[in-house]
């Protein structure tokens, strides 16, 4: 094996060449030291806990990293396990003079990376760490009185476009001193065992191309076909009105300041457009997840609004599994459930709507819906996943009174007043005229006979009476009142 010295690039969630600070500063550093690079991605899943990556988002990972060894040319070294033990290994294996990566901001991951720069650095090892996922760092934005914010317009306005510009994006670096010692033990993608062992997955393979190239044509489509009308097409689930680039950017494909700058680009000229600000505000609120996460780094198990802790949940197994399949008997509900099933992904809309259905309807704890989307979701982001569960719930940060609940029905005929997205996965319900199509318990047995529908048959009847669930929901929420002004 060479004695050259060697620079690790270690890849987590930025898996891409094109705007990757670690990757830069290691390309620089090998080209002035004449050292070797050594891209690597570690599977560390063992510190995460019940927060490790779910199946969805597994399926994602293996797709994206077939993609990144191809960029890099086949040099992309792979190792499973616990970090330290790896990263250990390689340098007694190696001369490795520096090790270099992208932040990561879940709890358990500040905790290994602090741990990692001690260790490694009392070592003699060069140990850095990047901005690369967030436009800006937690801790660079502080309300008046030097704290955090807790509600999202004044951090946003007032701390983040107020602060200091995000840096402008880099193109990837000269990979040329990129190449693997020959000998150096390694897994395959394969033998990380990412896939399911069930393939469930066929439709997203259909419908997602995951890696850096998908990201930027994503991008792109977005600009061309859906960021002049943002604002007002993102809410109908029927249309692709959305960059629908949360997957890429939960594993840095791309990176948000690639977003930022190459939407201000498309609107130049044309700054104060609601469009451009809308999205970029939708920007703005993953940052604000994260922003949550590193202040409030209990929110993934706990309510960040303590009151909520007396909130008495139902729970009930039944109807949690029938929300989890798509069999509730309310079509926008089911649709939206279906969708995520089949294709790793729910309309933003309405993965507002099937939340506040499943804890204040069906009164089940928010974290069990956490728990399943965390496993559905391509885009299984802890930070916004904890943060937009806990605003539906009306525990969260700057959250929805508990009061405000979204009426499916209602939310179905404003959003898809025809239909298109219900028929679409709920097929069943195709020939059920429109007027019924949200609500076809309402619809008289000679049209649901004519649309070749049988509830209780061919689709359930709703599990839960809108009104009376409202509002029981109502008198759970007195109490968690009563307890607060006590």
């Amino acid at each position: 094996m060479s004695s050259k010295g060697a620079v690790i690039c270690w890849f987590r969630r930025d898996l891409r060449l094109r705007d990757n600070p670690a990757l830069t500063r290691a390309c620089a550093l090998a080209s002035v030291e004449n050292l070797r690079i050594i891209p690597l991605f570690i599977l560390d899943d063992g510190d995460a806990g019940d927060f490790a990556t779910g199946g969805a988002s597994r399926w994602w990972l293996h797709h994206s990293l077939v993609s990144l060894r191809d960029n890099l040319n086949g040099q992309l070294l792979l190792r499973s396990g616990a970090a330290k033990q790896a990263l250990s290994a390689l340098t007694e294996e190696l001369d490795v003079r520096a090790i270099f990566w992208n932040r990561c901001y879940e709890p358990w991951q500040i905790a290994r990376d602090t741990e990692l720069k001690t260790h490694f650095k009392s070592s003699g090892i060069d140990v850095q760490s990047f901005q690369a996922s967030l436009l800006w760092e937690p801790w660079d934005i502080k309300n008046k009185q030097g704290s955090a914010y807790k509600v999202f317009t004044p951090y946003y306005r007032k701390g983040c476009l107020l602060s200091k510009q995000p840096r402008l994006p880099k193109a990837a670096p000269d990979l040329s001193d990129c190449a693997l010692p020959e000998g150096l033990k390694q897994n395959t993608i394969d033998e990380l065992g990412l896939l399911p062992s069930i393939p469930w997955y066929e439709q997203m393979q259909n419908e997602w191309q995951p890696g850096e190239q998908g990201a930027s044509d994503r991008l792109t489509q977005y600009i061309e076909s859906a960021a002049f009308a943002y604002r007002d097409q993102r809410n109908i689930p029927s249309v692709v009105g959305t960059s629908r680039l949360s997957p890429s950017l939960h594993y840095g494909e791309l990176s948000p300041n690639q977003v930022w700058y190459a939407v201000k680009h498309a609107f130049e000229g044309r700054e104060d457009d609601k469009h451009l600000d809308t999205y970029l505000s939708e920007l703005g609120w993953r940052e604000f997840s994260y922003y949550l996460l590193y202040h409030f780094p209990h929110i993934p198990s706990d309510s960040f609004n303590a009151k909520f802790d007396v909130f008495k949940w139902e729970n009930a197994p039944e109807k949690l599994r029938a929300w989890q399949t798509g069999n509730t008997g309310i079509p926008i509900i089911d649709a939206g459930m279906r969708e995520l099933w089949q294709t790793g992904y729910m309309h933003n809309r309405v993965r507002m709507v099937v939340g506040s259905f499943l804890v204040k309807n069906l009164r089940c704890d928010w974290r069990l819906g956490e728990a399943w989307f965390r496993d559905c979701l391509l885009d299984a982001d802890l930070a916004a996943n904890v943060a937009s569960w806990q605003w539906v719930a009306g525990s969260g940060a700057d959250a929805a009174p508990y009061f405000r609940i979204f009426n499916p029905v209602l939310q179905g005929e404003k959003f898809d007043s025809d239909g298109e997205y219900v028929k679409k996965y709920c097929p069943e319900l195709a020939e059920v005229p429109k007027k019924f199509i949200h609500k076809p318990w309402e619809a008289p047995s000679d049209i649901l006979k004519d649309a070749g529908v049988w509830l209780g048959t061919d689709y359930p009847h709703p599990i839960v009476d809108l009104k009376e669930s409202r509002e029981a929901a109502l008198d759970a929420y007195e109490v968690v009142k009563a307890a607060s002004n006590a």
